[in-house]
């Protein structure tokens, strides 16, 4: 069954109402996931939930294993994903407690080593000009509008390593070059879902406008968390929503995203590679006669 993936944030500890509940503990090629994955039927569909930060958000950005989250969802079939994030918002018309629906990334990270699957024998070079499912974004747009979501289609992300948030100089910098939310995990996700044929949509859900207001108190935590818990019963319903309007079949471009991007000839894979990357090359050309 190709199986649906979320991956909840700050503030999303769970995924209630699925039916037939399993947890699967998985170990991958690339270490631990941030926690055990919990699976289970929801309005038809096979369904499994992953906690970024790992249970009681035990985890800095910095120390989420992207590459292990990833490779265990697509183990576990996931050709669709939506991540709901916590964001900081750099533009008015995005206040707390909005829902941006990302498009674009900039990058501003410091392991994008760890951003890829690739390497040891088989470079691969996938497109990424739009990072995010148009299809995907689309239905949890209409979920959300459905919801009485304050949502927009659409806003560039910009991904910082943190923990600490921006400064003012940093938060005016990004606003002049005219981005619309920050924030510090999503970006690897982006691109490794890519790289796993995987089609993603992100809900970047505001809790604080940064600090580039002068006249306001910058963020801390403690103004985080306060609108933490009404984005987390929002994210929630938009996803529940969007399920059942998910496709069956995996036929959209992001399905299809590696089909020309290994740049290795395939008599040059080696086959200790071949075995780690497995679930990712499940359905490339090459490797399916194996």
């Amino acid at each position: 069954m190709n199986a649906i993936g979320i991956i909840g944030g700050s503030g999303v500890s769970g995924f209630d109402g699925l039916e037939q509940v399993e947890i699967r503990e998985i170990e991958t090629p690339f270490g631990a996931p941030s926690a055990p994955l919990v699976g289970g039927i929801f309005a038809g569909r096979q369904v499994w939930f992953l906690s970024r930060h790992g249970e009681g958000h035990t985890l800095l950005p910095t120390e989420v294993n992207h590459r292990a989250n990833l490779w265990a969802l697509r183990s576990l079939g996931v050709r669709w994903l939506i991540c709901a994030t916590a964001v900081g918002s750099l533009q008015e018309q995005f206040p707390p407690r909005s829902v941006v629906v990302l498009d674009q990334y900039f990058d501003r990270t410091s392991q994008r080593a760890n951003n890829t699957f690739f390497g040891e024998g088989i470079v691969a070079h996938a497109s990424f000009a739009d990072p995010t499912s148009a299809g995907l974004r689309e239905i949890v747009t209409r979920a959300g509008l459905a919801e009485g979501a304050d949502i927009h289609n659409g806003g560039t992300y910009v991904c910082m390593d943190g923990p600490t948030f921006s400064t003012r100089a940093e938060s005016h910098y990004y606003r002049h070059f005219g981005y619309d939310i920050i924030g510090m995990t999503n970006l690897p996700e982006a691109k490794l879902a890519r790289e796993a044929e995987i089609a993603i949509a992100t809900l970047g859900m505001v809790t604080d406008y940064d600090c580039w207001r002068d006249a306001e108190e910058a963020v801390d935590a403690s103004s985080v968390v306060e609108h933490l818990a009404a984005n987390a019963a929002m994210s929630a319903a938009i996803i529940k929503r969007a399920i059942p309007m998910i496709p069956e079949e995996p036929t959209w471009p992001e399905h299809s995203s590696l089909v020309n991007a290994i740049f290795t000839a395939r008599d040059h894979w080696p086959d200790a590679t071949i075995e780690k990357l497995r679930p990712i090359l499940a359905n490339h050309p090459q490797l399916v006669s194996l």
